[in-house]
């Protein structure tokens, strides 16, 4: 049903896989949007201990649109490799997940979602700001989650 990668030397191990994944925050969703256009957005996101995404979003428009549709997406993320001295080659390491996405209905899973998403990204900034703002904002706050279906990742050093 997935297609094997092409460049299969430069696949990482599932536990590297899940590491990108798990230590990233930000990444490009795309979805099939309006007339059939492809629809990549960046967004916030964190990748829970069931192993599915969770995005950040409003409870209205582009994404709830193409979603409501066509429940299919891939999502995207890229984590840089620090630069080696004197090697002017580009390292990277990427994850791509496929797999089906749903609006959380559950309201306490939202709001539960949304504070792990604000942990994961602002750690420094839960008590200050997230908890009050989550605390005004909770009825306009919406969650995405992704249920993976395949995930490959890829380290790439090119020259």
């Amino acid at each position: 049903m997935f297609r094997k990668m092409r460049r299969f030397k430069q696949q990482l191990e599932d536990s590297d896989t899940m590491t990108v994944l798990k230590n990233g925050h930000r990444g490009v969703l795309s979805l099939i949007g309006d007339d059939g256009y492809p629809y990549g957005v960046p967004v916030n996101y964190f990748c829970g201990d069931d192993g599915h995404i969770y995005i950040h979003c409003a409870r209205e428009g582009h994404k709830i649109d193409a979603l409501k549709n066509n429940d299919k997406v891939s999502f995207t993320v890229v984590e840089d490799q620090p630069a080696v001295p004197d090697d002017f080659a580009i390292y990277v390491k990427s994850v791509i997940v496929f797999g089906r996405i749903s609006m959380v209905e559950d309201r306490e899973k939202v709001l539960k979602c949304a504070m792990d998403l604000a942990r994961h990204i602002y750690p420094e900034h839960i008590e200050d700001t997230y908890v009050a703002d989550l605390e005004r904002n909770k009825t306009a706050v919406q969650m995405l989650e992704i249920v993976p279906e395949h995930i490959t990742g890829k380290k790439v050093h090119e020259k």
